[in-house]
């Protein structure tokens, strides 16, 4: 194998590549080799993407709250018909 070094990264791009090996819990090198891998047609890109949402938090629901919260948004359930003439 090669060892190459790369000059001229400016803060901003080490700073992204810094936080992105993080949120991957992985080396910044180990990143910077899939991405050149990827973006070289060398290996297909993966299609399993990090999101920063709530999905973590689905499905964590009791009954109790679940029951509570279609109590409480029952009323969008219904239509106004005379909105609708």
């Amino acid at each position: 194998m090669t060892t190459m070094t790369l000059r001229g990264v400016d803060d901003t791009i080490a700073a992204v590549l810094k936080e992105k090996a993080r949120q991957e819990e992985t080396s910044v090198n180990a990143l910077m080799l899939r991405i050149l891998r990827e973006s070289l047609g060398i290996d297909k890109k993966k299609r399993s993407a990090i999101y920063n949402d709530l999905d973590s938090l689905a499905g964590t629901w009791s009954g109790q709250e679940s029951d509570d919260f279609l109590r409480a948004t029952a009323v969008f359930e219904k239509v106004d018909e005379d909105m609708w003439k």
